[in-house]
């Protein structure tokens, strides 16, 4: 780590997040540049915690080279370790719940993965949202974690007909929508508990890409919507980064959503890291630490 940098936090993953500081003397260092302090005195001053999520990747590096327009500042009172958990999970319940399909309070919705990194936080400010929220995990051991986290309803999938636990829960009506970052596994059982004129959000593969979709058979007697949202599609702008940010920060400073750390490692033990990530071992946010 360079001496100028008071801290620097890096996703499990390694791809996505970091979080660096402009030093006293108002350098500024990101990439393997240093950037006059002119250059970013609009946005930035000394002293300001800065993080970023998404592209362009590399947060293993020890300096960055990073476009001003993707930073924003950590508020005083968000501790950067949670801050590093944050940015990309954070910014991804944001547009899901927000943009992607804006939810209303007392809907009743469906999230898969509900132990997850993204599904602990979107349990959370869903419920902060006055939802009623179902979620599904893939093994028991995963159902507290779901249920500490704001679930009102949690299915093992790997044990349960999750889309006909859905329909019982709603008397029959199905979910307005369902948020599924599992893929092929999950996606017949999600058309299936749909309500008539449902979306379908898709946004990951865990469990392998989707299959072809038959239009006809699948959405279109119920009217279906199907959307494969992605985050530079609703943050694009600064002005769209500085609102999805400013409101996932206030979720963590009124205590609506909560960040537990399941694990911290090293950066000589990123090996393991990667293992374990791989291996499914780790159960909530991590980061690696200089």
């Amino acid at each position: 780590m360079h001496q100028l940098f008071k801290q620097f936090i890096i996703m499990a993953k390694g791809i996505y997040t970091g979080i660096i500081e402009i030093d006293e003397n108002g350098n500024y260092f990101c990439g393997s540049y240093l950037l006059d302090y002119q250059m970013v005195a609009k946005s930035f001053k000394v002293g300001d915690k800065i993080s970023y999520a998404g592209i362009p990747l590399g947060s293993y590096s020890t300096h960055r080279n990073y476009p001003t327009k993707n930073l924003v500042k950590v508020p005083d009172g968000i501790d950067l370790e949670v801050a590093a958990t944050l940015m990309t999970k954070g910014l991804t319940t944001f547009y899901l719940l927000h943009k992607t399909f804006p939810v209303k309070s007392g809907q009743t919705i469906l999230f898969h993965a509900a132990a997850g990194g993204v599904g602990q936080i979107f349990g959370q400010w869903a419920k902060s949202l006055g939802c009623t929220v179902i979620g599904t995990v893939g093994s028991d051991e995963k159902i507290n974690i779901a249920k500490e986290n704001g679930y009102d309803y949690v299915i093992n999938y790997n044990k349960e007909d999750f889309a006909k636990k859905v329909l019982e829960i709603t008397d029959g009506k199905g979910v307005p929508v369902v948020y599924d970052g599992v893929g092929k596994d999950t996606l017949n059982g999600s058309i299936e508990c749909l309500a008539i004129r449902g979306m379908m959000v898709s946004f990951g593969n865990a469990s392998g890409p989707l299959s072809d979709i038959n239009v006809p058979k699948m959405l279109q007697p119920k009217g279906l919507y199907l959307v494969r949202p992605a985050m530079q599609q609703y943050l694009s702008t600064k002005e769209e980064l500085d609102e999805a940010s400013k409101i996932m920060f206030e979720k963590i400073s009124s205590g609506k959503v909560k960040i537990n750390i399941f694990k911290k490692y090293k950066l000589d033990q990123v090996v393991e890291a990667h293992k374990d990530l791989e291996g499914r071992k780790i159960l909530g946010p991590s980061v690696i630490l200089p």
